[in-house]
């Protein structure tokens, strides 16, 4: 499979400074995302953090590696790196009285293969279209997604409720995280869109679908994507990363018949 990334980040229309931060590193088909929450800017010092250590030391692994890594191998080294950069905003967050309370969400994916192994913690999200069908493939670690699993909410209850932001985990908030990490199989034709929550309480899923179906380039996507939440309101940061998927056969072919091979 190749994989092509694209990532987009805006403050939005009422927020001055912009606590999202996003990384992705081709070589190794490793993209990363997070939201950072605290008072000053201390949640653009979280987010940057995480996003910073992870692409550097998972980035490096997964480069010495190699593509012969096994999947075992690979979703411990997520575990370790994700680890140590919720152990590094810990320390920060204490030792500074000025980051106090700082924390971040985070998602990050590993593209290995025809295979995801997809980590989150927080309410940032990702979602894989497929088939003309868009499906959110991580679970929300929030009240709101507590509530509506026991059945105290409805998804349309959720959608205007004052609780919206409050997330059950963080990095940087303990000194231990959990961290649900899953493995996903991966097709061609593919996309992936990895969001903060700027995007998506700004835009339902059908909303989003819209966008990805019309068949245009990644950057034209995230663009329309931002834009879009942007109109409804851009209450919060906007964070998006595109990963599309093409069968490296399908690849080759196109750039043949461009040269006219």
């Amino acid at each position: 499979m190749n994989y092509t990334f694209c990532a987009q980040t805006d403050p939005g229309r009422v927020r001055e400074n912009n606590e999202d931060a996003v990384v992705f590193d081709e070589a190794t088909h490793l993209a990363v995302l997070a939201d950072g929450m605290g008072g000053y800017n201390a949640g653009e010092i979280a987010s940057g953090m995480a996003t910073a250590f992870i692409k550097t030391e998972l980035a490096r692994w997964l480069s010495e590696a190699g593509p012969q890594a096994q999947a075992g191998q690979v979703r411990r080294a997520i575990e370790i790196c994700v680890d140590n950069a919720n152990r590094s905003i810990f320390n920060a967050s204490h030792a500074n009285p000025q980051y106090s309370g700082m924390g971040t969400t985070l998602v990050l994916a590993v593209f290995q293969g025809a295979t995801l192994l997809l980590g989150h913690v927080g309410d940032s999200r990702c979602y894989r279209w497929r088939g003309n069908q868009l499906l959110q493939i991580t679970r929300d670690h929030s009240l709101l997604q507590e509530q509506m699993d026991a059945g105290l909410l409805t998804r349309e209850q959720a959608a205007t409720s004052p609780n919206k932001n409050l997330v059950t985990r963080a990095l940087g908030v303990e000194t231990e995280v959990a961290l649900d990490l899953n493995e996903y199989s991966v097709e061609a034709g593919d996309i992936y869109l990895m969001c903060s929550d700027g995007l998506s309480d700004m835009m339902d899923d059908a909303a989003i679908a819209q966008i990805l179906q019309n068949g245009s380039s990644l950057d034209q996507m995230a663009g329309a994507l931002v834009c879009a939440a942007n109109e409804n309101g851009g209450r919060d940061n906007i964070t998006v990363l595109l990963t599309q998927v093409v069968n490296k056969q399908e690849k080759r072919g196109l750039i043949s018949r461009l040269l006219g091979k």
